[in-house]
């Protein structure tokens, strides 16, 4: 296996990266001559690389047991963080446990022991527990978005899952705001601080106003998304409700949309990002939830259908938009009478009653039974499309490979066509179900 190992240069080659950002420069070289380490940095700047690359240096390929451990606020997170390392092609093997998925799915899958484990608190705390792994050899600690975490009432579950790791000598917090005090049971012993949130300009982050002069804001906000256009963007919400009557109204009005929201099954959460992000779909109507630890590229605007409660909220939603180079609008809708919470300083308002041009939707999602470990990858499924199927390069647009299936964004127009001549074929000796997602 130690032969499998790869350094640096390989894994960014790899992942086609040419070069790392400041940000992931200087916390590399923290992390790796330093015991405690805080990275503050905006969301989208490359946390989970700049933890991941020095991570890999301290374990030990001839190691059976777990060495490294990786606790997310959210199953997104987790699942986001697995893919990152394991697109790394590091040679140790990783593995993701979250709450929402069927416990013996884990349990398979820590039979072999992976090198990093990754997970939310609850779940962790369910195989530590069970006594499912040895804890002795887990020496780094990562709390990614620990603020986060501790904000989702997840503080029981780390400080039972802290006290039970022995063997720590390493120790890595991220976050992507200042502002909360990291709890003595972490033990975080004089740490040092890569603080580049300071580095965030908003200066490319346009926050507008958008006034209804109805209580009910659901008309303006079609009005708004009509005169944005088709640009794909995130209406947050602050509860689930809401995002009901948003998403039946929106129906009603024929604008493309996903869901996603904390009361949604895993399986439909996942499914909701991949429609947002292959183009099926221009809107996600969200939660807060949404808000980080999500992987779905940076969007040109966020709506604030409900205004945030808090300046955090406020924060990490517009973090969505305007990120790193990119210029990005915020748009807060308020109703004629409300007031502005005083965190939403200086918004200058704007008339919505220009509609851009409306493109109908171009693309659908089909769902494909095979996956990894059918021993399928991306090439099988294009060849699949290009022989049978019979469409051109231009008509097949992202394939996203899961373990058990596979999503395929291909033009709407043609959705039918396809099912019709893909479903029960053969893709590597395997029988796959085509469907329209």
């Amino acid at each position: 296996m130690a032969n499998n190992i790869k350094n640096q240069e390989d894994i960014l080659s790899k992942l086609n990266i040419l070069t790392l950002n400041p940000m992931q420069e200087e916390a590399i070289s923290v992390i790796e001559n330093t015991t405690n380490t805080i990275i503050l940095s905006p969301t989208g700047t490359g946390k989970t690389l700049a933890f991941s690359l020095p991570l890999l240096k301290f374990l030990n390929p001839e190691s059976i047991e777990v060495q490294a451990l990786i606790l997310v606020p959210s199953r997104e997170l987790a699942i986001q963080i697995e893919q990152v390392i394991r697109s790394m092609g590091s040679g140790f093997k990783v593995n993701a446990v979250y709450g929402g998925r069927p416990m013996s799915k884990d349990k398979i899958e820590i039979k072999h022991t992976p090198a990093i484990l990754i997970g939310t608190p609850g779940r962790i705390l369910d195989h530590f527990e069970s006594d499912r792994f040895s804890k002795a050899s887990i020496k780094t600690l990562i709390l990614d978005e620990f603020d986060k975490s501790l904000e989702d009432g997840f503080e029981e579950e780390m400080k039972a899952i802290i006290s039970q790791l022995p063997s720590v000598n390493k120790r890595i917090l991220t976050s992507a705001t200042h502002s909360v005090a990291v709890p003595g049971f972490v033990r975080l012993d004089k740490p040092t601080i890569v603080n580049y949130l300071k580095e965030k300009t908003v200066s490319k982050l346009a926050i507008k106003t958008v006034v209804s002069p109805d209580k009910n804001k659901l008309k303006t906000l079609l009005g708004l998304v009509q005169h944005i256009g088709n640009e794909p963007g995130i209406i947050f919400c602050n509860v689930r409700e809401s995002i009901d009557q948003v998403s039946t109204f929106l129906k009603r009005n024929k604008i493309g949309h996903a869901c996603f929201s904390g009361g949604m099954e895993q399986k439909d959460r996942e499914r909701a990002l991949i429609k947002f992000r292959n183009g099926t779909c221009q809107v996600l109507i969200a939660t807060d939830l949404a808000a980080r630890g999500i992987d779905i590229p940076e969007m040109k605007y966020i709506i604030h259908y409900e205004l945030p409660r808090h300046e955090e909220e406020f924060i990490h939603r517009n973090g969505r938009t305007a990120r790193v180079n990119s210029k990005g609008t915020a748009y807060v809708l308020k109703w004629e009478n409300e007031l502005l919470p005083e965190f939403i300083k200086n918004v200058k308002g704007i008339n919505i009653s220009k509609k851009a041009p409306h493109k109908p939707q171009f693309w659908e999602t089909l769902f494909v039974s095979g996956g990894r470990k059918d021993k399928i990858s991306k090439g099988d499924i294009a060849g699949l499309f290009f022989k049978q199927g019979d469409i051109n390069k231009d008509q097949l647009g992202t394939i996203e490979l899961k373990q058990d299936c596979a999503f395929v964004a291909i033009p709407l127009a043609i959705a039918d066509e396809l099912v019709e001549k893909l479903n029960n074929t053969k893709l590597k000796n395997k029988k796959v179900r085509v469907t329209v997602l």
